[in-house]
């Protein structure tokens, strides 16, 4: 049977990765729509790929579980990445909090517990989890570990300001989840870590770089120290080096790939 990777959101960076890490192995691509799905497997097939195509709406645990089904029977899962996800300016706060966070956490726990041994999971996140004031370690232990079901309903989520908020919120329990799921996932012989990028060229970037909080991301951009966008294949390259045998040490981490933007923010002239 062949080794599986499974994609959820493939768009730039989850295709970028998945190219990227799935030489020899059958791709399983979920994304909202089929018609997405579609494209996404299209563009893989002609890279040589053989692929899978599935809707999937992350924040439908049913929808998860049947892509997980469906992986089941094609062969073992070697590897998991979890790139979808909407934005502050694509979506209200509801939607945010139900896919970013909940789906996130839905998938995690789903594919926790059919990892083939030696397998490996990636989360992208956001740098946007690093923007927002501490929380109490017991808000930070809920997100790590509170029962998925149970996650929308903690009185600081339901909380949440508006939708940089809300994104802020989903993006920081990303980085702890994989904390508390990594606990788990060693019990299959895996690993999850999540990456945190800054602005990377992708069609998200693109929205927020002309959405309602253009000016905040355009001044980001011009004034990170590495002066310039980050691209998905950049993201690719530190992905394939966590989930490969290089990072076999590496589990329940986030990194923080931005340019150095986040560093701008707290220590920048201005800061």
């Amino acid at each position: 049977m062949a080794e599986l990777t499974v994609v959820f959101g493939a768009g730039g960076i989850g295709l970028a990765i998945a190219r990227r890490i799935s030489s020899g192995r059958h791709v399983v691509v979920a994304n909202l729509t089929q018609e997405a799905a579609d494209e996404s497997a299209h563009n893989l097939a002609l890279a040589g790929f053989e692929v899978t195509a599935l809707a999937a709406d992350i924040a439908n645990r049913s929808m998860v579980e049947a892509v997980a089904l469906k992986a089941q029977k094609i062969g073992p899962i070697k590897a998991l990445i979890q790139a979808a996800g909407v934005s502050p300016s694509q979506a209200p706060i509801h939607r945010i909090l139900e896919v970013d966070m909940y789906g996130t956490a839905v998938v995690l726990e789903t594919f926790g517990a059919i990892m083939a041994q030696g397998g490996s999971g990636i989360v992208i996140s956001s740098q946007s989890g690093y923007r927002m004031p501490a929380l109490t370690a017991e808000q930070d232990a809920l997100l790590a570990t509170a029962p998925s079901e149970d996650l929308l309903d903690l009185d600081f989520v339901k909380g949440a300001r508006d939708t940089l908020h809300a994104y802020q919120l989903a993006k920081r329990c990303n980085s702890l989840r994989v904390r508390g799921e990594a606990v788990k996932w060693a019990r299959q012989g895996a690993r999850v870590n999540a990456i945190s990028p800054g602005i990377i060229v992708t069609p998200l970037a693109h929205d927020e770089l002309h959405g309602e909080r253009a000016a905040f991301y355009q001044a980001m951009l011009a004034e990170m120290p590495a002066g310039r966008a980050g691209t998905p294949d950049e993201i690719a390259a530190l992905a394939a080096h966590i989930m490969g045998p290089d990072g076999g040490f590496i589990t329940g981490s986030d990194f923080l790939i931005d340019g150095g933007a986040t560093a701008n923010h707290f220590f920048g002239a201005e800061a």
